[in-house]
């Protein structure tokens, strides 16, 4: 298994690299990529990180799933964005697992694959997803097609879940031991 992840500058630190960490350990391929031309990406706390790809030139159909991490930036370009959008929805037309967390929920809001969903995010985000089922006391939703996840402070959960559903559960659970949680 293969996933893309999507690197922008003000991306929130630990959602998006704790998030590929985890999942490099489990023991899956995750590929990153930006819209930035020269590959580098600055965090929200100042992190100067390389992306693998330049998003323009992705082929979803080389990926099994997509993680779209959340942070200020999405504040920033939701209305200007048409590479994030355009990503999400070549995932989504693939019938592809789509994970977000903390703001990144309101890429999938905005292009209405919420509705009728259950899903979780930071705070404030629902906004974004009228027609979807807000469970802001949930750290992380699975639905058959997402794994929504609320905050930086759902890290793990979210990790467990991707991983769960990608792999196994066993594999899951093996992780967790391995970082003694």
């Amino acid at each position: 298994m293969k996933g893309l992840m999507i690197y922008s500058n003000g991306m929130e630190d630990s959602e998006a690299l704790s998030t590929r960490a985890l999942l490099k350990r489990a023991g899956i391929d995750v590929i990153t990529a930006t819209i930035n031309k020269d590959l580098k990406v600055k965090t929200a706390f100042d992190q100067v990180v390389l992306a693998d790809l330049d998003l323009k030139h992705i082929n979803a159909l080389e990926f099994d799933f997509l993680i779209i991490p959340g942070g200020g930036y999405i504040t920033r370009v939701i209305d200007e964005d048409t590479w994030i959008k355009k990503t999400i929805l070549d995932f989504y037309n693939q019938d592809k697992l789509i994970g977000a967390i903390c703001a990144a929920p309101r890429f999938l809001g905005r292009l209405g694959l919420l509705d009728g969903m259950d899903y979780t995010a930071f705070p404030g985000s629902e906004k974004e997803a009228l027609n979807g089922n807000y469970l802001i006391n949930q750290k992380v939703v699975v639905t058959p097609r997402f794994i929504t996840a609320r905050s930086a402070g759902a890290i793990i959960e979210f990790v467990y879940s991707l991983v769960s559903k990608i792999k196994s559960e066993k594999d899951a659970k093996a992780l967790l031991e391995n970082i003694i949680y």
